[in-house]
């Protein structure tokens, strides 16, 4: 019987079922039941394919489980953010670690669409499966006339 330990995110719920995304090899896992799950919950767990077919699997253990919040904060992109974005063309994304843990992507989008990218960011799925895979606990997102930071925080 196939086992996997990792960390997943929940993608999809409904009322007989969850699918788990791998955060690592983005493998993809239909339960064929689940504990209470919620779109978008971050899983460390042991999970098990079912016999006979292993098509479907289940839960054998949560290690952890929590949400991981993303957040449109109030404060523009730091100086640093700034100096970045200024030397990167529109559309490109830098990456860098943060001291300590998680990371900071600095985008640079038009000026007139800088709402549109928080939107989308906060909208996109991705983002939480960075967080998870980085092991952060929360999203930060500042953003001021074509610059986006977005923060994996501690």
């Amino acid at each position: 019987m196939s086992e996997k330990t990792g960390t997943f995110v929940v993608t999809h719920v409904d009322g007989e079922s969850a699918v788990l995304t791998d955060v690592t090899d983005s493998h993809v896992h239909t339960l064929s039941a689940h504990p209470d799950f919620q779109t978008d919950d971050v899983i460390e767990a042991t999970i098990r394919a079912e016999p006979p077919m292993e098509v479907t699997w289940e839960v054998a253990a949560i290690h952890d489980r929590r949400t991981v919040p993303i957040e449109r904060s109030p404060e523009t992109p730091t100086k640093q953010a700034r100096d970045i974005a200024t030397d990167q063309a529109v559309g490109e994304v830098t990456r860098r670690e943060r001291a300590g843990e998680g990371e900071v992507h600095v985008l640079t989008v038009p000026a007139e669409q800088t709402e549109q990218a928080v939107a989308d960011v906060i909208d996109d799925d991705e983002t939480v499966r960075r967080a998870a895979r980085l092991g952060v606990d929360r999203v930060e997102i500042r953003a001021d006339d074509g610059v986006l930071s977005v923060r994996y925080l501690p």
